[in-house]
């Protein structure tokens, strides 16, 4: 047993050393606080027109943008459909570059078909340039999770996220939230550093009842209840003031009618020319030695339809140079749609009641902007900016490096916070 003595000359000793230690300032490591997991979000709602979110119908996603950062509009790439569109903002690459020019089309050396809801055509990676976000971000040596997004259950160049579900539409965004949520309750080493979330609702009561529709404004309050129990769950968890969330559409709507149809067999001979798509955007290959007969009748065919060889698309499109792009484009005016007698002779055929796919410079097809989180400043309203700046700006906050791309950061490096 120690005596008495000695344990009040050895209380006294390791005082003596703390106050001499502190006098002389003693290394010591600092305490460091362990860092807050601060996942991003990216979620999507498709067709959601830039303007929708005035109609009061979307609260919850006015609420993150009165306190962070809303755009006026977000200008989506040409042409303004979901899958081009899509990869264009997770690749930060035009269509041209990244490959998915259209939602149908075709590999002119191959003679293989891209058809957008075929699993067996998207499922094939050689589809698929570029380097899509997750796959970044897998590289180098984050996690990624995919709630739905196209491309994302695709293995392109080798790599899949980490967690990922293939497209089911029968999977309800509630239970799509829910998902979500169930990622970001992994142990730390398995949850993810990035997530996508995909809402398709409001693109498919615009296509089949038109933009102005209450089945639209019903999509609306659908889709932002799910947002709104996504920031229900982040703040139960405890981790919603250090979560970014990044909401964007990838193109708008506009009001389409059978009374505006452009039927191609008027102006020119079919036998002569296959059609690649039709719609919105019509895709036309001549054959061979009725080349000039075909452009000479579509020239000034339609008051409400442009066509171009594809060298002579302009510039600001980005679209042109890539060969799964057929020989001559035709786009319609706002609300027109381009079809074949063949096509309107069907008994089953359909006529959409509102569509996308036109000029990206129509106010109809702009697309939304909304990002909230420690990474962004608050309350700011900033103006149109390309959708291809959205890569650079995700890979800054993600701290990766980005892989090559058409961005710009210069045009979205205001709304980080300083």
């Amino acid at each position: 047993m120690i005596p008495a003595t000695k344990n009040r000359r050895r209380l006294l000793a390791a005082t003596l050393l703390a106050l001499l230690c502190a006098l002389a300032g003693c290394a010591r490591a600092p305490h460091q606080p362990a860092r807050p997991y601060s996942p991003l979000i990216l979620i999507s709602i498709d067709g959601y027109r830039a303007d929708y979110i005035t109609r009061g119908l979307s609260p919850n996603l006015a609420t993150l943008a009165s306190k962070g950062v809303r755009a006026e509009a977000m200008k989506p790439a040409f042409p303004t459909l979901t899958f081009p569109n899509h990869y264009t903002i997770v690749t930060g690459l035009y269509p041209d570059h990244h490959g998915i020019v259209n939602n149908r089309f075709t590999d002119p050396v191959t003679g293989a078909n891209f058809v957008y809801k075929q699993q067996a055509d998207i499922s094939d990676p050689h589809w698929w340039g570029g380097e899509p976000l997750w796959v970044g971000v897998q590289r180098q040596g984050k996690r990624a999770a995919t709630m739905f997004w196209p491309g994302s259950d695709v293995a392109i160049d080798g790599v899949r996220p980490q967690h990922w579900r293939q497209y089911d539409g029968n999977f309800t965004p509630t239970q799509r939230v829910e998902q979500v949520l169930q990622w970001l309750d992994l142990p730390n080493g398995q949850r993810p550093d990035f997530v996508t979330l995909y809402l398709e609702q409001v693109d498919h009561a615009g296509h089949e009842y038109g933009p102005d529709s209450p089945q639209v404004d019903a999509a609306l309050r659908e889709d932002d209840a799910a947002l709104g129990r996504l920031v229900a769950g982040l703040k139960q968890r405890g981790i919603f003031p250090s979560t970014n969330i990044v909401v964007v559409s990838d193109h708008g709507m506009t009001a389409t009618s059978p009374d505006r149809l452009i039927v191609l067999d008027k102006f020119i001979d079919m036998r002569n020319v296959t059609v690649i798509t039709a719609g919105v955007l019509a895709g036309l290959v001549p054959k061979s030695g009725h080349e000039a007969g075909i452009d000479r009748a579509l020239l000034a065919a339609h008051a409400h339809m442009r066509c171009w060889n594809k060298a002579d698309i302009p510039a600001r499109l980005h679209y042109g140079s890539n060969a799964r792009i057929p020989p001559i484009v035709c786009v319609a005016d706002d609300g027109w749609l381009i079809e074949t007698q063949s096509y309107l002779d069907r008994p089953k055929h359909y006529i959409s009641r509102g569509d996308h796919g036109y000029d990206n410079d129509d106010p109809n097809m702009r697309a939304l902007f909304v990002a909230e989180g420690p990474a962004f400043r608050r309350g700011i309203v900033v103006p149109e900016f390309a959708n291809v700046d959205v890569y650079p700006l995700l890979t800054r906050i993600l701290g990766i490096k980005p892989a090559p791309n058409d961005g710009d950061i210069g045009p979205v490096a205001g709304m980080l916070a300083p």
